[in-house]
Formats: C-alpha cells, sequence, structure tokens
C-alpha cells in the first residue's frame, strides 16, 4: 500500500501539475523535497576550461541546471547568444525550459520523443554539421560523450555547474515514514544512501528516472519497482499513474 510519497524535486510552481492529480486520484500524500543541490560554478572557474560558448552552433541540455547554468554564465561573460543558435534536449519539459530565457521556436528547439539521450542522438544526426556544446555537472559519467563519440557528432562537454547532497537534518530522519521515494538523477541516489540508514531504505519502494539513476539504485541495492522513461510512458508522472493503477487493481 502506498499511502505517502517522496519526491525528490522542488514544489512545482504550477497547481495544475500532474502530481496533485495522482494524489488526488489515489488519495495518497505526495512530498517534494530536493536530495541534491546545485550551483553554478563561478565565471572564472569556468574560463580556465577555455571554452568559448559563441563557437559552438547547437547545444545539448540534459536537464534544466544546465539550461539556467548556460544562459548565467553566457551573460556573465557578456556573450550574447545568437539567434540561430540550435538546442537539443533530453525531454520535452526541459525543452519548454528554454523559454525562461529565450523566445521557443519549435526550428531550433529539438527534443527526445521518448525522453532518452539515445533518441535525442537520432535528431542529432540529422544536423551532424553542428558543433555541439555539451553543459554537464561535475558529477557525471562518459556516457554521453561515448554515445556522441559513437555517433561522430562533434562535440565538446564543459563543466557549468555543481551537484551538492542536500543532507537530511536529524528531525527529518526520525520522521521519515515514505512508501516511496522518486528520483531523478545518480546524485539523488547517493544522496539517499548518505542520508537515510540502511533499514530504512530497505523499506521504501524507488522509482527512478533515466537509465543511469536506475543503474545507479540497484547498485545500492534499492528496491525499484517504477521505472521511467518508457515508449508508452515518457513520463516520471504517467509512469506513477500506471503504477498506482495496478495497486488498485
Amino acid at each position: 500500500m502506498i499511502k505517502k510519497i517522496l519526491v525528490s524535486q522542488p514544489k512545482p510552481s504550477s497547481e495544475r501539475s500532474p502530481y496533485y492529480d495522482m494524489a488526488e486520484n489515489y488519495g495518497v500524500d505526495i512530498i517534494f523535497r530536493p536530495f541534491i543541490k546545485v550551483e553554478k560554478i563561478p565565471s572564472l572557474e569556468f574560463r580556465k576550461q577555455r571554452i568559448n560558448i559563441l563557437s559552438y552552433s547547437a547545444v545539448v541540455f540534459t536537464s534544466r541546471h544546465a539550461i539556467d547554468s548556460y544562459f548565467q554564465i553566457a551573460k556573465e561573460n557578456h556573450q550574447p547568444i545568437p539567434e540561430d543558435m540550435k538546442y537539443f534536449c533530453v525531454t520535452e519539459t526541459i525543452s519548454l525550459y528554454i523559454q525562461k530565457y529565450i523566445p521557443y521556436r519549435k526550428r531550433k528547439v529539438f527534443f527526445s520523443p521518448t525522453g532518452k539521450i539515445e533518441e535525442l542522438t537520432v535528431i542529432m544526426q540529422k544536423h551532424k554539421n553542428e558543433q555541439y556544446l555539451v553543459p554537464l555537472s561535475d558529477v557525471h559519467d562518459a556516457t554521453i560523450k561515448a554515445l556522441l563519440d559513437s555517433k561522430k557528432l562533434k562535440h565538446t562537454e564543459c563543466v557549468m555547474y555543481r551537484t551538492l547532497s542536500n543532507d537530511f537534518t536529524p528531525e527529518e530522519i526520525a520522521a521519515f515514514d515514505y512508501d516511496m521515494c522518486v528520483f531523478f538523477s545518480p546524485s539523488g541516489i547517493a544522496s539517499f544512501v548518505k542520508n537515510v540508514p540502511e533499514e530504512t531504505r530497505q523499506k521504501v519502494i524507488v522509482a527512478t528516472f533515466g537509465p543511469a539513476t536506475t543503474k545507479a539504485a540497484h547498485e545500492a541495492g534499492l528496491n525499484v519497482e517504477v521505472e521511467a522513461p518508457t515508449e508508452r510512458y515518457p513520463s516520471m508522472t504517467g509512469a506513477l499513474n500506471k503504477y498506482l493503477r495496478d495497486l488498485e487493481d
């Protein structure tokens, strides 16, 4: 029985979030509490990487944090982003977030239809002459680089932000009574393992978004019962809805 779910993301700004519909439809409490916090690296530190943003004709975004950091660093370094810059995003949600900084135009914003980086590279190959810049966290693996290398795409990775554990207080640990935790990054999994005692972790059902997150959860010995994205359920809320609906049947 799932009665209380912890989502390791900030609380949605819109009251129309699918999470609220889910809470009402299935009678569950959904709490939002980030397991990680993100900081843009200082501009001086970025410049040491010798990356000229304007040397690239396209950017690959794997998170909203990457978008924030990219546009903030460009502004701090007085590098106005050309109007013809192209943006390739892992999910549609990430692509829509670009509207925070620029007008959204479909002719220059692309996203994976399944939420998987592999599907995004299929689209990128149709723009094989682009020079791709890939903003990343300081905590990342070589999966994306290896994949882009295998597709013979011209790309450069750079660190634009840091991912830090958003540690729990002793009071939060003492009151930890969630039936399910939802994760979106390997860093979130690492924070969970760091902060929550193993005895408590083993009682929690885990939902993961993305293959890297799922791999980290399995390696940590967590009870993974929900995985997204899938072809049928490209969003986490869609996958959670199916899981909760199946429990009621």
